[in-house]
């Protein structure tokens, strides 16, 4: 099977997009950028913006996902198995970009941006567990990633109420003892 690259030029042209749309979003408001700011920011045309996304929305969304992706830096959990380092950063990661957006974007983000974190973290939790419990079936282990990604977040979520209080890694860190016992349960 061989394996085809995509050509650097729409490479190069989709990260354009994107850091246009996302420098466009630190000035206005998600509700008020159209595609023409972005193909005039971007200095590419409409027919160039729709061959990479199907719409504005689309666009929020794959560039939120990327974003996130840099942050949680994917590469790194994909071949380790839940501990408290794991989750330690995991947390990190999720609270360090909810407050790098919060001071570009606006509430017209917000259910899209809880949808993305408990998304792309559902996949790691999932990959990870699927790594440490692979003989097991997999709907519980889903399930799991499910419960995991909704309790970190909300964790995020909870912790950025109260930020001032104490850092996301002591945050998390008091409670993943409790969250491990039940992931380390024994094998019968």
């Amino acid at each position: 099977m061989t394996e085809t690259k995509t050509d650097p030029r729409i490479i190069r042209t989709r990260k354009l997009i994107m850091d246009s749309f996302i420098d466009l979003s630190s000035k206005k408001e998600f509700k008020d950028i159209t595609v023409k700011d972005i193909t005039t920011a971007a200095m590419i045309n409409r027919t160039t913006f729709y061959y990479h996304f199907e719409d504005i929305y689309d666009l929020l969304e794959k560039a939120l996902s990327e974003v996130l992706l840099i942050n949680l830096n994917y590469d790194y959990y994909k071949h380790d198995t839940l501990n408290e380092d794991v989750f330690v950063r995991i947390f990190f990661a999720i609270t360090n970009f909810q407050k790098s957006l919060s001071t570009r974007c606006h509430r017209g983000y917000e259910e899209t941006i809880s949808r993305i974190i408990r998304e792309q973290l559902e996949i790691i939790f999932y990959k990870m567990l699927h790594q440490q419990h692979s003989l097991e079936e997999d709907e519980p282990l889903r399930m799991t990633a499910v419960v995991l990604s909704w309790g970190i977040f909300g964790a995020s979520v909870e912790w950025r109420r109260n930020r001032e209080k104490v850092t996301p890694e002591n945050y998390i860190k008091s409670v993943i003892p409790y969250i491990l016992s039940g992931i380390a349960r024994s094998k019968t």
